[in-house]
């Protein structure tokens, strides 16, 4: 066995224990260590306005759109997410936090420059040297920075952070666009439904005034019972065009969510006749999965740990910086007065604001009040994705009862047109019977109509107030 020289383990005992200090120090980062907020008291347990049949206890769907069974709207939504101006800029943003990060984890290594210059001039020379004559010189530098305080490594702790914020930021964009595309379809679907609706009411109406004229011209109908038809045939016509306006404002709303204008509206959109319709209980899960899933909750909880960061950023300008600096230059010209050789020099660079350090605690008050701001946010984005959920759940159930309810109000008042129609022709009643009916099943079937439209952004409510379906 080879005995080590004394002064051998000596300087091997001394460069362990400096490197061990060195290591121990640059792990000393100062600052609050940041702990995620608990959640606050019966977040977790389930939500008080899904106790219906309409609402299912499990996880809800990842792709949720495609509950709708409708591959139309599955094309347009890949489609969106492709080309979508809002997804684009959040994409940007998500790159730029990156690049940032990128700058914060490179002050970990050494930073080195290089540096070069030349000249051709004169100075004041002995006057048996010419005028004017050439110099130059080439170096290169290099510094480390020992992050004995911790500055850097919060640094790269909160870019990091913002990095992760941006990236639920772009998913709670992308579960926007999904939901927009979603919710112009199928109000462009029930627009086109409810204009069919409004037609066949013109029809209907039409035909009564011609049926009226007729009887006038007979003489077994008077010429109130004419007027009474064309009013009630000019009303049907009036609720046209505003269906029409609210289809083709969801047709636009749709090609600008595809970053489409509005002369490229999709095809298939136009051709949807009749709104998609969910056949199955929505599945809501609880408040815990709902705060793990919604992204708007996950970019706030992200913003608070970088605000916490910059704490310990800030808290590090109270203590010395401390740089290792080396550097190596060759400098070369004309004459025997200009400087010429090889220089080198290494050495520790301490930079030190004591005991000047008010501006320094300044910052550091200032950080601790933007984490303040953030842990304040955060709690009002956890409040407001419990908020939106719940009404969301009571608003669609709402919905649901009530399309049931004008779906047969709107049977029975058929039946009774049919009826009141009948007798009309038969002369047992007067047409005012008739309009009274007519105008009453017009009246539903226009409430039923919106009772769907109603539904269908109930739907699409809930589905992102859930916050499922964006991630990638």
């Amino acid at each position: 066995m080879t005995r080590m020289n004394p002064r051998s383990l000596i300087r091997l005992r001394k460069t362990s224990l400096a490197a061990l200090l060195t290591v121990t120090l640059s792990a000393c980062a100062v600052g609050p260590d940041y702990t995620p907020p608990p959640p606050p008291a019966l977040s977790a347990a389930p939500f008080v306005s899904a106790q219906g049949a309409d609402f299912a206890t499990a996880e809800p769907e990842t792709h949720w759109w495609r509950i709708y069974d409708d591959p139309a709207l599955d094309g347009l939504i890949t489609r969106a997410l492709a080309a979508n101006t809002d997804l684009r800029v959040a994409l940007a943003n998500l790159r730029a936090a990156e690049a940032v990060a990128a700058e914060a984890g490179n002050a970990r290594l050494p930073q080195t420059s290089l540096t070069a210059n030349g000249s051709f001039g004169q100075r004041q020379m002995p006057l048996f040297l010419p005028d004017a004559r050439l110099g130059g010189s080439l170096g290169a530098e290099l510094s480390y920075e020992a992050d004995l305080f911790g500055r850097v490594s919060r640094t790269i702790e909160a870019a990091r952070a913002d990095v992760e914020a941006e990236a639920f930021a772009k998913g709670a964009v992308r579960l926007r666009v999904i939901a927009g595309v979603t919710q112009a379809y199928l109000a462009a679907c029930t627009a086109a439904e409810a204009g069919t609706i409004a037609r066949s009411s013109v029809d209907l109406a039409a035909d009564s005034a011609r049926i009226t004229g007729l009887r006038e011209a007979a003489g077994s109908s008077g010429r109130l019972d004419v007027v009474r038809a064309q009013s009630l045939l000019a009303q049907a016509r009036a609720e046209v065009p505003p269906i029409q306006a609210a289809r083709q404002t969801a047709l636009f709303e749709l090609a600008a969510l595809m970053g489409l204008t509005p002369q490229q509206v999709p095809e298939a959109a136009t051709q949807c006749e009749r709104a998609p319709q969910i056949d199955r209980a929505i599945a809501v899960g609880d408040g815990a999965g709902l705060l793990r899933r919604r992204p708007d909750v996950a970019e706030a909880e992200r913003r608070l740990a970088a605000a916490t960061a910059r704490i310990g950023v800030a808290t590090a300008d109270l203590y010395p910086s401390i740089k290792i600096n080396a550097s190596v230059a060759q400098a070369a010209g004309e004459g025997v007065s200009t400087a010429q050789g090889f220089q080198f020099g290494i050495g520790p660079l301490l930079s030190f604001s004591f005991p000047n350090t008010g501006a320094a605690r300044a910052r550091i008050r200032q950080s601790e009040a933007r984490a303040e701001a953030a842990l304040a946010s955060f709690d009002g984005t956890v409040l407001t994705a419990l908020k939106e959920t719940e009404q969301a759940l009571a608003s669609y159930s709402a919905a649901v009862t009530r399309r049931a309810e004008l779906a047969q109000a709107e049977a029975s008042a058929d039946e009774a047109f049919a009826l009141a129609n009948t007798r009309y022709r038969a002369g047992s009643i007067a047409y005012i019977d008739v309009i009274v009916a007519q105008r009453e099943l017009a009246t539903l079937r226009l409430a039923r109509t919106q009772a769907d439209s109603d539904l269908a952004s109930g739907s699409v409510a809930v589905f992102r107030a859930l916050g499922s379906g964006w991630r990638e």
